[in-house]
């Protein structure tokens, strides 16, 4: 697993993250892994916390709406809307703080990923654009702490897929 790329990247002129993350698994199960409730809540949320999917209808103009739970209990809503949606290879969303019923928050940073899944011999690349309307959303962003967390959640992905406990 030590050879496996990790890249992060900011660019405050574009308003973009860019993250690369390869994956020792197969295609299928990388995909199913960004794409099935059940399997999100295992991975998505950084240590200490953990993901609670409330609804998930991955499929062109759906959403995901979901909570980062602390340890104490306190849920902090997400929901991303699915755009389009290439099966096994890409899908865009729009990613938005809100409350529990999907309501957006105003104030909070809304942002647009395209999520690129690419096959490399037994590896998968994940491809990651995150672009926001403001450089004062994306450094909003990047002073909550999304580096480390996402980081965090990319590895709980990485130790699920390699122990093989998809489901």
């Amino acid at each position: 697993m030590d050879n496996l790329a990790f890249d992060f990247f900011v660019n405050t002129e574009s308003k973009t993250i860019t993250v690369k993350r390869t994956f020792q698994a197969s295609l299928e199960n990388v995909w199913q892994a960004w794409t099935t409730a059940e399997i999100l809540d295992k991975w998505w949320a950084p240590d200490p916390y953990r993901a609670e999917t409330k609804h998930l209808d991955f499929r062109n103009g759906g959403y995901w709406l979901y909570a980062m739970v602390s340890p104490e209990d306190k849920k902090h809503w997400s929901k991303t809307v699915f755009g389009e949606i290439e099966t096994l290879k890409s899908y865009t969303a729009q990613d938005i703080f809100c409350d529990e019923y999907g309501n957006p928050i105003t104030g909070m940073p809304q942002s647009f990923w395209k999520i690129a899944f690419i096959p490399e011999r037994e590896n998968v690349l994940v491809d990651i654009s995150i672009t926001f309307e403001t450089l004062e959303a994306l450094e909003q962003t990047m002073l909550m702490g999304f580096r480390e967390g996402f980081a965090s959640g990319l590895n709980n992905l990485e130790k699920l897929l390699s122990a093989s406990k998809m489901i």
